[in-house]
């Protein structure tokens, strides 16, 4: 079981595999954007809801702010500046939306994005889990699956984020727990 790090993929991988019929086919729903040229993913279940954009308050020496949604303090991740060590998203493209996730400990983030996320079902026998070398090798590593998603003339690849991966404390407690 140590090899799937990411237990809200295994968990559905589980329960598809129990609870669908062998010639039907499973799928998993994924809302996907865009950073840069590369598409990423969180399940349907770990999505809370887009909002439009709002003020991030933040020192500005790193990749997370904070923002005031309804009644909560949310920690947002500018994932373009942890991606790629580049604050584009933030001065030259400003972001047009807030996914808000919300992590296998329960605590919410958000990612600015620029354009509205799209909602795809995506076959579980087109996603695979990522070798755990490039997991510790790599800024992907933050994705646990790909998916690569037939399309007319071509395919559609789609990192599939683990949610514990984006605030530090919760993934330290998530690995321990």
């Amino acid at each position: 079981m140590n090899r799937h790090k990411n237990n809200l993929i295994y968990s559905k991988l589980s329960d598809n595999n129990r609870l669908t019929n062998q010639n039907a086919t499973s799928l998993l729903k994924l809302v996907v954007f865009r950073i840069e040229k590369i598409n990423f993913a969180f399940p349907i279940d770990r999505v809370n809801k887009v909002i439009n954009y709002t003020t991030v308050y933040s020192s500005g020496l790193n990749d997370i702010g904070i923002a005031h949604i309804d009644d909560d303090e949310i920690p947002i991740i500018d994932l373009h500046r942890r991606l790629f060590k580049s604050t584009k998203i933030s001065t030259s493209n400003p972001a047009r939306f807030l996914l808000i996730v919300q992590n296998t400990m329960g605590e919410g983030f958000g990612i600015p994005v620029l354009k509205t996320p799209n909602l795809i079902e995506v076959a579980m026998t087109d996603i695979r889990t990522l070798p755990e070398s490039f997991r510790q090798a790599d800024t992907l590593g933050i994705a646990s699956h790909v998916a690569v998603i037939p399309q007319e003339n071509t395919s559609l690849t789609v990192f599939l984020l683990d949610v514990n991966q984006f605030l530090p404390w919760v993934s330290q407690r998530a690995k321990r727990g």
